[in-house]
């Protein structure tokens, strides 16, 4: 008898420039969309890698993580515009947060949990999605070694 199980695509990178990514209680950087309606990916599973240089944390020693989405492609919550830009976060913001990154120490690169987009939109993930970062770690990212990468959830038959 077959059955059905959870698969994975393999990791693909997110558009969204991490590297030198200023401390803000209000501004952060939004990824460029991901286009869902060929894959009809159940869920997509985000990591992000942030790299903090030999200063102390401050603030709130966290980098957040929120999605945005669109049914079209074109009107994105929250105000984005689908592209790796800066962002400012409305206030109060439709974005949806799906994640912090703590920020234990300094001189640390950190690879966040895994993050769900689906579960921030009622377990559906949306036709064209994105993520954007603000860091509020209270120090610059350093100049190198920050990314994001994402993995489309999908059922099997065996």
């Amino acid at each position: 008898m077959a059955s059905v199980k959870e698969a994975f695509s393999s990791a693909a990178s997110l558009t969204i420039t991490l590297n030198s990514l200023a401390s803000s209680a209000t501004a952060g950087r939004e990824s460029t969309a991901v286009d869902n309606t060929s894959n009809l990916y159940l869920d997509a599973l985000v990591e992000v890698l942030v790299s903090f240089p030999n200063s102390a944390p401050a603030n709130d020693k966290t980098i957040y993580v929120y999605a945005y989405a669109a049914l079209d492609g074109t009107n994105y919550t929250g105000a984005a515009t689908g592209s790796d830009a800066a962002y400012t976060m409305q206030d109060p913001t439709t974005l949806r947060l799906i994640g912090v990154i703590p920020v234990p120490t300094q001189n640390i690169s950190y690879r966040s949990a895994l993050f769900s987009v689906a579960a921030a939109f009622g377990n559906v993930l949306p036709p064209k999605w994105g993520i954007m970062v603000r860091n509020y770690a209270g120090q610059t990212l350093n100049g190198s070694g920050c990314s994001a990468q994402w993995v489309g959830v999908h059922q099997t038959v065996t």
